[in-house]
């Protein structure tokens, strides 16, 4: 071989191995690059699912607290028409007691309370009172029961209220007690449950 033909051979040799030193460099830096952009799209993949979970926690407390303030609301809107119900249905059950009292019925509903008194007292002393809006009955029950009465000065819209001194006991039959215990022992029932 001639001097020519090794340069030749060499200079063959050596441009071969440059490009596939060029070609391995260049898929090392490909692949370089292509595990860049997968990281940049994991990160960036990452970051975006990190601001929609934050972004739905903001919206969901949002909601959260929007719905507190409507349940707050129909829960007051409820209470209050409850309590306009119970007002208007207190209202007829007081109606309905006055139409009572100007019955016959009620002057017998009077003795038989007074009955039950002086049965209970048994020898005790007794005081028994009539609301004043049934001073005019005061005498038709006391004569059909035996039993002296006394009208109270104050009004307990009917009924009676008895005293036992000796035992001290305290009884209120008035029908103004009995609408306030009512009243707050009532309760609307109802809904799904009750259906």
């Amino acid at each position: 071989m001639t001097i020519d033909e090794k340069l030749q051979h060499f200079y063959e040799i050596s441009v071969e191995e440059a490009k596939e030193d060029a070609a391995r460099a260049i898929q090392e830096h490909k692949e370089y690059l292509a595990q860049m952009l997968e990281e940049h799209k994991s990160s960036r993949i990452q970051s975006a699912e990190a601001e929609v979970r934050a972004e739905a926690g903001h919206v969901r407390r949002e909601v959260n607290k929007a719905l507190s303030a409507e349940q707050l609301t129909l829960k007051r809107d409820w209470s209050q028409k409850q309590e306009e119900l119970k007002t208007d249905l207190f209202a007829k059950v007081r109606k309905k007691l006055e139409l009572f009292m100007s019955t016959p019925e009620y002057t017998e509903y009077l003795c038989r309370q007074v009955k039950k008194v002086k049965e209970f007292a048994g020898e005790d002393q007794v005081e028994i009172s009539l609301s004043r809006e049934d001073k005019d009955l005061a005498g038709k029950v006391s004569q059909e029961t035996g039993v002296p009465l006394t009208v109270s000065e104050e009004s307990f819209l009917g009924g009676i209220r008895a005293a036992i001194p000796h035992k001290n006991i305290l009884i209120d039959n008035s029908f103004q007690e009995g609408l306030n215990t009512l009243r707050r022992e009532f309760k609307f029932e109802g809904g799904l449950k009750h259906e």
